[in-house]
């Protein structure tokens, strides 16, 4: 059986840092700082990097200066995001959030390609998954 991974709860100053750890691969406090696109303070960095190392999201490698760098995909972080939007929002249905998105934008050519691969392997792992209804 799968064990699931605890859903991700995030502040967004959390994610802005390690927006910058991605990009970077690793950074100091001092990188993190410089590299942060809104001003804050020095402490307030050191503070979140130690917060994402707490949660297992972040690694402290070496020391003076040590370097932080995450231990989280960017789509790990995103998953969770759009799980917590969809429960709260829609009651945990995907059609109201999709039909909001599809008639709320233009989408390209590219894009409605894509939604329709998407729907093709739903309906794949649905088919999958109702013919082995029976097994055991």
């Amino acid at each position: 059986m799968k064990k699931r991974r605890k859903e991700l709860r995030l502040a967004t100053g959390e994610i802005e840092i390690l927006e910058i750890l991605w990009q970077a691969g690793a950074a100091t406090i001092a990188q993190a700082h410089e590299s942060h696109k809104r001003k804050v303070g020095y402490t307030t960095v050191q503070t979140r990097l130690n917060r994402l190392v707490e949660k297992g999201l972040a690694k402290r490698i070496g020391s003076h200066p040590a370097s932080y760098q995450a231990v989280i995909q960017p789509e790990d972080v995103s998953r969770d995001d759009l799980k917590v939007l969809v429960d709260r929002v829609t009651g945990g249905r995907v059609v109201p959030l999709v039909a909001h998105l599809v008639k709320d934008r233009k989408l390209s050519s590219e894009e409605i390609r894509e939604l329709k691969e998407l729907i093709n392997e739903a309906e794949r792992r649905n088919q999958k998954s109702k013919s082995g209804e029976g097994e055991q």
